[in-house]
């Protein structure tokens, strides 16, 4: 029991006299009230079968000699017992051979009686009791009586509640007179701690009023209360003594600040003069570092550009004196010399537009799934010339079936860049090997190993610097230094990496990874003939339709245009930019417009806005085809008004279903067009 509700000494004192007398009392009574109902209990039982043994040796020879008169008078005399309700004698097979109901009672007799039993059904006590005669069971003798004991527990239980709130009224007073003697002391010491706390005063003192135990407890608190004020004295002179301490330190910790304070203006004022100083120094060495870089690239770039152009002058020269007589095939000689010099001075400006146009974020990429063994294959047949006339041996992987994620064509050139290096950085008659393998999840790795000088690490660290020709100063290879800085821009942008493994007099082994991808289902074929019928009942309807596809990718063209082959009913229209495709859309009228999204230039988005907002073209349905497939790319591009949004690799059936809705959505505006 816990008395944490309860506040004060006395009502806890209170709450456990009167809770104890309540157990008390009740364990006393409980143990009366139970004896006294099993007692009466046992009575009425032994009344019960006392009554029914006397019935029964009435009642035998009323059985013996099938007299039911006799029996019903021996039943009759029951009714002088009113508690009583019923009774009944059974036949020794099971039969009732007689019955009694008190008056006024309905009761439902058993069929056949049970063996010698006492049971209780509610508020009745119901009796079966063999009759025996010389040891022969003649029959049974049944009662019903009222069980009253249910009656008696309800009249105890008022008795006992009177007998507990009056020994709760005596304990109450009682302890109203004793409490006075045993929490008097208690509540004096309770008083003068109270106000020893509110007003701090240590000298007060309980008054003792008794030689027992609480008078103990007041001796103890007042010699307490006598420490506390020899100690609270003493910690007041200590602290006067603190405090006192406290204002000196003070003064010096003021004095101390204010010097801090003037030291903190006057390195403040020095650390301004040498940030001053220092952004002049950084601002003179970025000038610095930036006229080195313009110098370098300068100098670079004249010697660079000067070199072929030295060839297509002097060699225009020769072609065109009167003075210096040439032969044809010497002539011939001479325009190979100039066509030479030209390309190689066309690759060095588009190098260098090619960074820019990295740099600036404008150069834009058409991804889609490439076979790494065409492209392979092509950049062998380039390379082999240039490599076998440095004796150089070439071994490329056989059976490469890997496809990447990549723009064909840059794919192309940062292979041909690496081929080329490791050709002009080799040995003569050394050897390159490529490699292609997979390189983690769902990435794809090719690697390009060369048999030259090998690099540095100091080599290494700079490799991937603009115009940095690593030291060859001499100009003993062609070339801007910036073609594997392009080359690594270009593989971040196909979410690709370029690395490189380098032993100095051993050779270099460079390395690219790009994202794996399943290859293009284009399925051109036997089976496409199915796809696309050219006399299927749906196009028959149809007249020549034009079909203008804006596309700057070859492959891509290739394969529409091997669609659109398969259909009598259309004419494809080709550009390869955005562009182009607006002039000949407005030219043209055509039915349908295929549209890539990333177009050199204005994208696909730019031009479907261009061509909704001109009034002879922004009826024409444009199908977006691109390999943009991102959820929210599909979502902003159909927002953005597209017909349709498709992604690549194309999916036949979808773009066939495409471009038939496409036409019908045209004739269906002709058609409009016409009747208004």
């Amino acid at each position: 029991m816990k008395f944490g509700g309860l506040r004060t000494l006395r009502q806890k004192l209170l709450a456990v006299v009167l809770l104890t007398t309540l157990v008390a009392v009740l364990v006393a009574l409980i143990a009366i009230v139970g004896y006294h109902l099993r007692a009466d209990h046992k009575n009425l039982i032994a009344d019960l079968t006392t009554q029914s043994e006397l019935l029964g040796h009435m009642t035998a020879p009323a059985l013996a000699f099938e007299d039911k008169q006799l029996a019903n008078q021996n039943l009759s005399l029951l009714r002088f017992r009113p508690t009583v309700r019923a009774a009944a004698i059974y036949r020794a097979h099971g039969g009732i051979f007689s019955s009694y109901a008190a008056q006024g009672v309905k009761y439902t007799f058993p069929e056949k009686a049970a063996a010698d039993s006492v049971r209780i059904e509610g508020r009745q006590l119901i009796l079966f009791k063999d009759i025996v005669s010389d040891g022969e069971s003649l029959g049974t003798v049944f009662l019903v009586a009222d069980y009253e004991l249910a009656g008696k527990i309800m009249d105890y239980l008022g008795i006992a509640t009177l007998a507990m709130l009056l020994a709760m009224l005596i304990a109450f007073l009682m302890l109203v007179r004793i409490q006075k003697v045993v929490t008097g002391p208690i509540l004096a010491i309770t008083e003068v701690a109270r106000e020893v706390v509110a007003l701090q005063d240590y000298s007060r003192r309980a008054e003792r009023m008794s030689e027992d135990e609480v008078g103990l407890l007041v001796g103890s608190f007042n010699d307490m209360l006598s420490e506390i004020e020899r100690r609270t004295q003493k910690l007041e002179s200590s602290n006067r003594e603190i405090a006192r301490e406290a204002s000196e330190r003070a003064r010096a910790q003021q004095e101390v600040m204010r010097l801090n304070e003037e030291l903190e203006h006057r390195v403040h004022e020095r650390t301004a003069q040498l940030e001053v100083t220092n952004q002049a120094l950084a601002l003179a060495k970025g000038a610095e570092n930036a006229n080195q870089a313009k110098s370098t690239f300068l100098s670079s770039m004249s010697h660079e550009l000067r070199t072929p152009l030295n060839a297509i002058l002097g060699f225009a020269q020769l072609l065109r004196s009167e003075s210096i007589p040439s032969s044809p095939l010497q002539k011939k000689e001479f325009a190979d010399h100039i066509l030479k010099a030209g390309r190689h001075l066309l690759a060095l400006i588009n190098e260098v537009l090619d960074l820019a146009k990295v740099e600036s974020g404008t150069l834009t990429l058409s991804l889609e799934p490439v076979s790494l063994a065409e492209v392979i294959r092509e950049c062998h047949e380039m390379i082999d010339p240039l490599a076998a006339k440095a004796n150089i041996r070439l071994i490329f992987p056989e059976n490469v079936d890997s496809h990447v994620l990549a723009d064909r064509t840059r794919i192309k050139q940062v292979l041909l860049n690496l081929f080329s290096n490791a050709v002009k950085y080799n040995r003569v008659g050394g050897s390159i090997i490529v490699g292609c393998h997979a390189a983690g999840a769902e990435r794809i790795r090719l690697t390009v190993q060369d048999t030259g000088a090998g690099l540095s690490p100091e080599q290494i660290a700079q490799l991937f610097q603009p115009f940095n020709r690593l030291g060859q100063e001499a100009q003993s290879e062609e070339g801007t230094g910036i073609g594997l800085v392009v080359t690594k821009r270009l593989l971040e942008l196909m979410d690709g990496q370029i690395g490189v493994h380098s032993t100095v007099g051993t050779g270099s082994t460079f390395w690219i990874d790009l994202k794996a991808t399943a290859p293009a289902q284009y399925a051109l074929g036997s089976n496409i003939t199915k796809l696309i019928p050219a006399a299927k009942p749906k196009a028959s309807k149809y007249s020549k339709y034009d079909l203008l596809y804006v596309e700057d990718n070859p492959a891509n063209l290739k394969l529409i245009q091997q669609i659109i082959e398969l259909r009598s009913d259309l004419r494809l229209l080709t550009a390869i930019d955005a562009n182009l495709g607006i002039e000949l859309a407005r030219a043209h009228q055509p039915q349908v417009i295929l549209m890539d999204i990333n177009l050199p230039g204005i994208n696909g988005n730019q031009a479907l806005t261009i061509l909704r907002s001109d009034p002879s073209t922004a009826h024409i349905p444009v199908i977006a085809l691109t390999a943009n497939a991102m959820q929210r790319d599909i979502e902003k591009g159909l927002e953005s008004g597209f017909f349709r949004y498709l992604t690549k690799p194309i999916n036949i059936d979808e773009f066939v279903d495409a471009l038939n809705d496409a036409l019908e959505h045209s004739d269906e505006i002709a058609r409009h067009n016409r009747e208004n």
